[in-house]
């Protein structure tokens, strides 16, 4: 049998394992990656332009003449496709590297002309491999003087509410520097947890009332299935809080103390949804908690009748051994009542007296509830 060592991304495309040894800024593309779909969007305080461009070599122009220009790459593709934009921008060859990498952690890399920045991008709406609540995606941006560049596995992003304020040239979207693009595009980033984790108190409070109600096994596996995931969510915030801070407290010359400000907002957002994720996470386990006392407190109500019932027996099950030794009356301490034409009447009367009398025996001390 012939193992499959490949290894499979968030999406499902597979990626060569590194090889031992390899050279720094080596591409370990997916074999069925698409072709990188390329978007640009440049724009100033007066005017904007949106067009996609074929072929990365067509992107030495782009950027002429325009105070901020966003290029928007959805897709891999193939290596001399990331070579030849790593080469229009002047990307360092190991940011490069870890863009292709998809299980990178939230990170801010400096470089000499550039900033590279890697986030994890929430998908409320679907689910991951492993059967959790959402899935998050890498995402890669890099910041450099008057461009952003962001790239992403798979098509669908967080970013609508920031292209419709670009069009629309409303508030400080277009009279700000690329710096302001990239905190508008790591604050949405950051806010698509939000959706996800609104999704999640919402399901935990079903689980509440079901766990409460009708606690099943389908229950059970259901916190679990949401622990898990806020447990992959907690893995991709919080290394968020590192990385921001790092934009918001030191001294970069692509960033102005500015923008700096405003990424500050997107620290204390990120603080939020850190609290909501260990809140919510504790509460999954409080319900498992609440969960397995409810299932114990039901096997005792059942074990305490069963109790009862093998209490009430016992003593009949004696009465009915006894009269049914069937002695005859030839000695006088053998029981006359095996000859009486009420024995067996009498006999029934007794167990139901020991039987009523032990219920109200038990009800008096208050076990019966």
């Amino acid at each position: 049998m012939t193992l499959d060592l490949r290894i499979r991304s968030r999406w499902g495309h597979r990626r060569r394992p590194a090889s031992v040894g390899s050279a720094p800024g080596t591409l370990r593309l997916p074999e069925d990656a698409p072709p990188p779909a390329i978007h640009v969007s440049r724009f100033s305080p007066a005017a904007l332009e949106e067009f996609d461009v074929e072929r990365v070599t067509d992107l030495a122009k782009v950027r002429e003449g325009w105070p901020v220009v966003w290029i928007d790459v959805v897709g891999f593709g193939q290596g001399p496709e990331l070579e030849a934009l790593r080469d229009q921008l002047g990307l360092h060859p190991l940011a490069v590297e870890d863009v292709v990498s998809v299980g990178q952690r939230p990170k801010v890399d400096t470089y000499d002309e550039h900033l590279f920045i890697v986030t994890r991008m929430a998908h409320p709406d679907t689910e991951d491999a492993e059967g959790g609540l959402a899935s998050t995606e890498q995402l890669s941006m890099f910041l450099g003087h008057g461009w952003v560049l962001t790239v992403q596995e798979q098509a669908g992003d967080c970013f609508e509410g920031v292209r419709r304020r670009m069009r629309e040239g409303s508030g400080r979207m277009r009279a700000r520097g690329a710096d302001y693009l990239a905190y508008t595009l790591l604050d949405s980033i950051v806010d698509s947890y939000f959706p996800v984790l609104d999704r999640i108190g919402d399901h935990l409070e079903e689980l509440e009332e079901t766990v409460l109600e009708d606690p099943d096994p389908g229950a059970a596996q259901a916190v679990h299935r949401a622990r898990r995931s806020l447990i992959a969510l907690r893995k991709s915030i919080v290394p968020h809080r590192d990385a921001v801070q790092v934009l918001a407290r030191e001294e970069h010359t692509l960033i102005t103390p500015e923008t700096g400000l405003f990424l500050r907002d997107v620290y204390d957002h990120v603080l939020r949804i850190t609290d909501l994720v260990e809140t919510y996470r504790e509460l999954t386990s409080d319900l498992m908690s609440v969960y397995l006392t409810v299932v114990s407190n039901r096997m005792n109500e059942i074990m305490k009748v069963l109790t009862v019932i093998a209490t009430i027996f016992i003593p009949l099950g004696f009465i009915a051994g006894v009269y049914g030794m069937n002695f005859d009356r030839a000695s006088k301490w053998n029981m006359p009542e095996l000859g009486w034409p009420f024995g067996y009447e009498f006999a029934l009367g007794l167990m139901v007296m020991v039987a009523g009398g032990l219920l109200l025996w038990m009800w008096r001390r208050g076990w019966l509830g």
